[in-house]
């Protein structure tokens, strides 16, 4: 995967929740937006997989966007943001390895059936006759 954060972009917006009176004056919450539709990093391909599998996180101008308030320190939540989207561009651009259908063995099957045949009549031997 190509490294794109030369591409990235940031907004910092104040925080909710503990760090008392640092939450009301200090900006730590940090988002990072990246514009898929201008990046250069990606082929046309590869941005149409972020698109269908990040459709729900891209606006309407092709920005995915995420936001990071776990830290009390905006320089931590960067961090954070920055590894989370790198980890989500990277996740949505893995394409599985197709899986060819096989069917068991023979020896296999009759393994199976003759284990089966042996625990019904284990079973079987079980109940009470008259």
């Amino acid at each position: 995967m190509k490294d794109f954060r030369r591409e990235l972009t940031y907004k910092t917006s104040r925080s909710s929740g503990a760090g008392g009176q640092n939450v009301n004056k200090v900006e730590t919450a940090v988002t990072v937006l990246w514009n898929v539709h201008e990046s250069e990093s990606f082929s046309i391909e590869a941005k149409e997989m972020i698109f269908a599998k990040l459709k729900n996180r891209i606006n309407a101008e092709g920005v995915l966007q995420l936001t990071a308030s776990e830290s009390r320190t905006q320089i931590q939540n960067k961090k954070t943001a920055t590894e989370r989207i790198l980890q989500l561009v990277e996740k949505a651009l893995f394409i599985p390895k197709h899986r060819k259908a096989t069917k068991p063995s023979r020896s296999k099957i009759e393994k199976r059936i003759k284990a089966k045949k042996q625990l019904s009549e284990k079973k079987e031997n079980r109940r009470f006759k008259l």
